[in-house]
């Protein structure tokens, strides 16, 4: 079976590849660049905890060890401070990393695992499809034709793959300018991201945030006016100097490792699929006003499609199952880009009645809150309630305090060999999840607990499943009566809860996960991703 073809070599490339590896996919990883990364430590990502763990999952070391989780999130409007919150396990802190440490751990899982294949200097120029792959050419110093099961274009905002499968990019261009600024020095609120609106001082503008950074450093976000201002060098220094004398009553000394000035567009690829090639990322999507996260969006498409392409890679797939890639990611991320449409006259709106009004301002700063920490329309992660994978409701269903469609609570589990993990530590190996919710888990005979109560005959519900399964016992899940069954997806989503053992539906809810039976079943050996 031919590799998958991951265009593109940023984080959401790297990650797709790595995702592929863990699920026995090969890929290759075809590089524009030369394998190196510039420093830009003004160019950061603030990923989501469930993308961060994606990240970790895959390798990423540097994702713990050169980023920052957030102790608090403050707000202030002129000189009030209007909310202060500490995050704890109910409110998970967001991880805030630079975009090349995320890029270089990533590569640098890549280079060690021998299910990836970076290849540099790579520049495509050609695809061509038949019934059973793709075929790729590039030029460059080592210029090649390339064959592969399915195409993969992470390749950004530019994307070659979009452009040659003529795909439209419709959207608009500069929804946002911010002007932004790493620096090292020692501010009032150490370890604490501020969002700063109408400060109080002269060059402060309509709204500064600041994120901490390992080592010190923070970044410095102003967002400027919508007409095309440029940002010398003296007035970003005047910028810098007048924010920290602000915020600190003097400008206090400082360390200015880097600047620049990004350009936000909003723009959403009409389709994400054309047979066997695929957009991921920014080729696929814009986003990022308001505090939305496009990285960590692509994260997302990145989990989302591998698991599908290594089903299909594997055993073969329906339509049905690739499609449900378009059909999830790219519904989620619209719902977004709609969400920060409709709020930017509000919170951008200037002067009017609507500022008069009382308790704007707080809802005003709740919204904006909700795009920075992953919350609400803007930024909550995505649910995939109305899937074409969702499984028709019976009234053997029941519900806890997950919905369907969304991302599973990271609970301790135990597996039948006894060994326990979080949850999550068990997705993305290619397998459905079956875990059963039985109090008194922990005074179990491991030697026994297999042939222990209803454990016989879920065991056997779950071997014969339609695709591979791992059947998981867990103490308790918020809102699961005991007995509860949670089916739940290779990334993390919840297909359905049931009120006991129920075969036949958990049967029938695999099959609706997996798309249906597959247009072609391959009778090959396949990899052992345990």
């Amino acid at each position: 079976m031919d590799p998958v073809i991951v265009v593109g070599a940023g984080p959401v490339g790297l990650s797709l590849a790595l995702a592929l590896a863990a699920q026995g996919v090969p890929s290759v990883v075809l590089d524009e660049g030369t394998g190196t990364d510039e420093a830009r430590p003004a160019r950061t990502a603030v990923l989501r905890p469930d993308t961060a763990e994606f990240a970790e999952r895959l390798g990423c070391t540097t994702a713990r060890d050169e980023g920052a989780h957030w102790l608090a999130w403050r707000s202030m409007r002129r000189g009030q401070q209007l909310r202060h919150f500490s995050f704890d396990e109910a409110l998970p802190s967001p991880l805030h990393v630079p975009q090349h440490a995320l890029t270089r751990g990533l590569r640098a899982a890549a280079v060690a695992h021998d299910r990836v294949q970076l290849v540099t200097e790579s520049h495509l120029d050609t695809i061509e499809q038949d019934a059973d792959g793709v075929t790729a050419h590039t030029r460059g110093p080592g210029a090649t034709w390339w064959r592969g099961s399915h195409l993969v274009g992470c390749d950004g905002a530019r994307s070659t793959v979009r452009k040659l499968l003529d795909i439209r990019f419709p959207g608009r261009t500069a929804v946002e300018r911010h002007a932004v600024a790493a620096l090292r020095a020692e501010l009032p609120w150490p370890g604490e991201a501020l969002l700063h609106r109408m400060p109080p001082w002269r060059s402060g503008g309509d709204e500064v945030t600041a994120r901490p950074l390992p080592d010190g450093v923070w970044r410095l976000d102003w967002l400027l006016p919508a007409r095309a201002e440029l940002v010398t060098p003296e007035a970003m220094v005047a910028r810098i100097r007048d924010t920290l004398a602000g915020w600190c009553g003097e400008t206090p000394p400082y360390e200015l490792i880097d600047t620049g000035v990004h350009t936000l567009h909003h723009r959403l690829a009409r389709r994400w699929r054309v047979g066997r090639a695929f957009l991921a990322g920014d080729a696929a999507h814009l986003l990022g006003a308001l505090g939305t996260q496009g990285l960590d969006e692509g994260l997302r498409d990145a989990e989302n499609l591998a698991w599908k392409i290594a089903e299909a890679w594997h055993h073969g797939s329906s339509e049905l199952l690739l499609d449900s890639y378009q059909a999830e990611r790219r519904t989620a991320v619209a719902a977004k880009l709609r969400a920060a449409d409709q709020s930017l006259p509000i919170l951008r709106g200037g002067k009017g009645l609507r500022n008069l009004v009382p308790g704007a301002a707080r809802g005003h700063d709740a919204l904006l809150a909700d795009g920075h920490l992953g919350r609400g329309a803007l930024g909550a992660p995505p649910v995939y309630a109305h899937s074409p994978l969702a499984p028709p409701y019976t009234d053997t269903q029941t519900t806890v305090a997950t919905a369907t469609g969304a991302t599973v609570e990271d609970i301790r589990v135990t597996t039948p060999d006894g060994s326990t993990a979080g949850l999550r530590d068990r997705l993305g190996r290619g397998q459905l999840l079956v875990v059963l919710i039985a109090p008194g888990t922990g005074v179990w005979d491991r030697r026994h607990w297999l042939t222990a109560g209803v454990m016989p005959r879920l065991a056997a519900a779950v071997a014969a499943l339609p695709v591979r399964g791992e059947l998981l016992v867990a103490e308790a899940y918020p809102g699961a009566s005991a007995h509860t069954v949670l089916l739940i997806r290779p990334d993390g989503h919840l297909v359905a809860a049931f009120a006991g053992v129920r075969p036949a539906e958990l049967y029938e809810a695999a099959d609706a996960a997996r798309g249906g039976e597959p247009v072609s079943v391959r009778t090959e050996s396949t990899v052992d991703v345990n």
